[in-house]
């Protein structure tokens, strides 16, 4: 069973083609220079690739907006060349999934352009029309202060059509069975050639009903059974990963309650409850997030990250809350976005800061899930804040001092590279990192190393640990009769904690550092205590002496010198 839900203890690695590796020197990456960084990513440690969308567009929304779901962009490569990336991916033991776009499709594709021209043709039905504009089309934005309507007037087609994101991307009727079945054939088509699943956009939007007298939409939740059973039917071990941005009391309505909907889903109410802790050095609304989200199917999973190719959505928060993040990681109006959202990637919102990347990271890497990693986050990479809306955190990879950055051998790559400034690819690159052992490439190697060798935190269920103190995080997972524990400090100032394991018997005496010799041992009363630096974070097993006398890496002796750490 392990082996059919290898996404439990798996390491996603979030890239977009286009910005990766450009090999042909045409200013856009391709496939052929995905392929050169194959060996990069297999050394970093990631075991599933996750590409952003690759098909046919006009590329109006980063690829989202699709015009054919069966082809690659000719700027990317072949076909053939997608195949021989998948072939050598799996050579070292790395999977790939992909976008899956469905909600809707570019106004460029052929399905549209027959659909409008065509009243009688089969894909009229396939979009969602009405005679007169709707009274609604000016709610339910899903980009507000940038789209002005959902519904758009379309003069050939003598009607208005129906879009949930910008006005050349019309959605899908996807409660039209002939719809649903060409999703699962799109599915089916990438299967074939290689990929072991899909991450899908905007689970909610797909599965609602839509229409022009639709007050309130109602989720077709059965299409998502459909889709798994398609896939269990045509590669057992495929998964879905849902972008769903819900509340957790629907969170089972989409792994379903019997674990037959998705396989995973992206678990935005803890990562936006984890950005407002790193804000304001407050745990409590994140272990509440955590307790929220914790019901799940057996063979369900969290996606856990901390920033992705969108913005940091923050609209779950409070008003209080949101104001305490935006003034932390987002004063200014040009780093915000849609009235809800931060557009910066991480290193610039936690100003370089070292100590407090690694400490963000620590937390992504150990909350209950699989750690989904953006491209570029290895190093620290930057943002654009001149470019528009999301592009500002989708430039260039950072491999090297080389011009742009070593992307690309053109002069004029399609998306600007960082060149200046603190975050500039002279100073934040992969080939600069390689060499320097303490680098956060490095770092996070080893870190990503670690996490796979603790498979208690993707398949174990999880204790919150009482601190006393609101900033202090612990968390313990068991599974299997071993326990790993987690300390996480978020204040800016050194912590001094005091608490029990919570293990039975001899076993929770003993903490053992798995990335330090800094040990622990529990006092008389069973009690550990502990000095933690500024944002500092410990990773400990817990073991008694038959642990360590099974564990010849670790100096036993140590574990006296370290019954309290140094202050």
């Amino acid at each position: 069973m392990i082996n059919d839900l290898w996404y439990k203890n798996a390491v996603i690695y979030c890239l977009s083609v286009g910005t990766y590796m450009d090999a042909n020197g045409d200013g856009v990456g391709d496939f052929a220079g995905l392929m050169r960084r194959l060996d990069y990513l297999h050394g970093l440690g990631v075991t599933a690739i996750w590409l952003m969308p690759f098909q046919t567009s006009p590329g109006r929304d980063d690829g989202y907006d699709i015009s054919n779901h069966y082809e690659v962009d000719a700027r990317y490569g072949t076909l053939g060349d997608f195949v021989e990336f998948t072939h050598a991916a799996k050579q070292r033991g790395i999977r790939v999934i992909i976008d899956l776009v469905v909600n809707h499709t570019s106004n460029q594709h052929p399905w549209f352009l027959e659909a409008r021209r065509d009243p009688r043709s089969k894909y009229r039905d396939w979009y969602v029309w009405s005679r007169k504009k709707p009274p609604a089309s000016n709610k339910g934005m899903v980009f507000p202060g940038v789209q002005k309507s959902t519904w758009t007037y379309d003069a050939v087609a003598r009607a208005w059509y129906f879009h949930r994101f910008y006005d050349f991307q019309p959605d899908l009727n996807t409660s039209n069975p002939h719809v649903q079945a060409e999703i699962l054939k799109i599915m089916g088509f990438w299967i074939q050639l290689g990929v072991s699943g899909f991450r899908m956009d905007a689970v909610p939007f797909v599965i609602a009903t839509k229409g022009p007298a639709m007050r309130k939409p109602v989720e077709q939740y059965d299409m998502l059974r459909l889709m798994r059973e398609f896939l269990q039917w045509r590669q057992g071990d495929a998964i879905i990963l849902a972008e769903a941005n819900v509340l957790p009391d629907t969170d089972m309505e989409y792994f379903g309650a019997a674990g037959d909907r998705m396989h995973m889903m992206f678990n935005f109410q803890v990562n936006q409850n984890l950005f407002y802790a790193l804000a304001a050095g407050d745990t409590r609304p994140l272990q509440k997030a955590l307790k929220a989200t914790r019901p799940r199917p057996r063979t369900a999973q969290w996606g856990l990250f901390l920033r992705n190719h969108d913005e940091l959505d923050l609209g779950r928060l409070t008003q209080g809350q949101r104001d305490a993040v935006f003034e932390a990681f987002g004063p200014e109006p040009t780093m915000q976005l849609y009235g809800r959202g931060i557009r910066r990637r991480l290193a610039p919102m936690l100003a370089g800061d070292r100590r407090r990347i690694e400490l963000a990271y620590s937390l992504m890497f150990t909350l209950p899930g699989t750690p989904v990693l953006r491209y570029g986050d290895e190093l620290g990479m930057g943002d654009d804040l001149a470019l528009p809306e999301r592009q500002c955190a989708r430039t260039p990879m950072q491999w090297s001092t080389e011009p742009d950055a070593g992307f690309t051998k053109s002069e004029q790559p399609q998306v600007p590279v960082i060149d200046s400034g603190p975050f500039g690819y002279e100073h934040v690159n992969a080939a600069r990192q390689r060499r320097d052992p303490n680098s956060l490439l490095n770092w996070t190697e080893r870190i990503i190393r670690m996490r796979k060798e603790l498979p208690e935190v993707g398949w174990g269920e999880f204790e919150m640990i009482r601190t006393r103190d609101p900033a202090v995080l612990v968390m313990r997972y068991d599974w299997r009769n071993n326990s790993v524990l987690f300390v996480h400090n978020l204040a800016s100032t050194p912590r001094e904690v005091s608490f029990a394991v919570g293990v039975a018997g001899e076993e929770g005496n003993l903490l053992v550092n798995v990335l330090s010799e800094d040990h622990s041992k529990a006092g008389p009363e069973g009690q550990h205590q502990l000095m933690l630096e500024a944002y500092a974070y410990r990773w400990f097993r817990v073991g008694g002496l038959d642990y360590l006398l099974k564990r010849s890496d670790i100096d036993t002796e140590s574990v006296a010198r370290h019954r309290r750490p140094r202050r």
